[in-house]
């Protein structure tokens, strides 16, 4: 969805179309572009709707690498800004690839990291340390890391999972990278922003009203977009047993009794 549709849609959710050039705005555009910009990153961040295969190559005897290492792409093209987290990763071999198992980085330090003489290697393991996305640093202090063991021997290229956060539109040629499933819940996002910064009690209401809406569309993109073998496997998708663990007797429809 272009920026000017996102706009538009905001606008109208908030009742307040662009007014004459002679009226006073409420909203101005470059706050409405803002709060859609933030929507669109936290709309990112909770759904998890952004995902791609990264890059980075390793270093001889590095074992902590920064988030804003990994290769995606040019952000231009791409629209993608940086990696929030890795999920799973590999490396290439020969004319394959191997898989590196991932570990809580408590059980990592213990058993990896707790050697007076470390060994070197392929990678065999690795675990997220650092939290949080790349960001726009060139700190890697700033940025999300992980570790690899055994220390690595030689240069491997891994691949790596990331689910990503994209960069922020500007004018309607900025690449999108939301898929377009979670694209109609943006507006009402940066609307609840809009009508959050208002401060008066109505305002707020209908803030926490609209709010529901966004989480509405988040839902039914996440549902849309999951496959019809496998759906309950990916991020934000609701466990299909939990009523039986909770202990809770579905309703009619299915629906959990109150």
């Amino acid at each position: 969805m272009a920026l000017s549709e996102y706009q538009t849609r905001t606008q109208n959710l908030l009742q307040y179309p662009l007014p004459s050039s002679s009226a006073a705005y409420l909203y101005t555009t470059a706050d409405i572009t803002r709060w859609i910009n933030q929507a669109r990153l936290q709309l990112a961040v909770e759904s998890h709707c952004i995902r791609r295969m990264g890059t980075v190559p390793t270093v001889v005897d590095q074992r902590e690498y920064a988030f804003s290492s990994i290769s995606l792409g040019v952000a231009a093209t791409t629209g993608v800004a940086g990696a929030m987290h890795v999920r799973m990763m590999d490396y290439n071999i020969a004319s394959g690839r191997q898989f590196v198992y991932p570990r809580p980085w408590e059980w990592f330090m213990f058993y990896n990291l707790n050697n007076p003489v470390p060994s070197s290697g392929a990678p065999v393991e690795w675990s997220q340390f650092k939290q949080g996305a790349a960001g726009t640093s060139t700190q890697s202090d700033a940025s999300g890391s992980f570790y690899v063991d055994p220390i690595p021997d030689l240069v491997y290229t891994m691949n790596v999972d990331c689910v990503c956060y994209p960069i922020e539109l500007t004018d309607n040629s900025t690449v999108e990278a939301i898929p377009f499933e979670w694209t109609e819940a943006v507006p009402f996002f940066a609307a609840f922003y809009a009508l959050m910064s208002s401060q008066t009690g109505a305002r707020t209401a209908d803030a926490e009203r609209i709010y529901n809406m966004y989480n509405m569309w988040s839902e039914k993109a996440r549902a849309a977009a999951n496959p019809s073998v496998n759906r309950w496997m990916y991020s934000n998708s609701p466990d299909p047993t939990m009523m039986q663990k909770l202990g809770v007797t579905p309703g009619a429809g299915g629906q959990p009794q109150r």
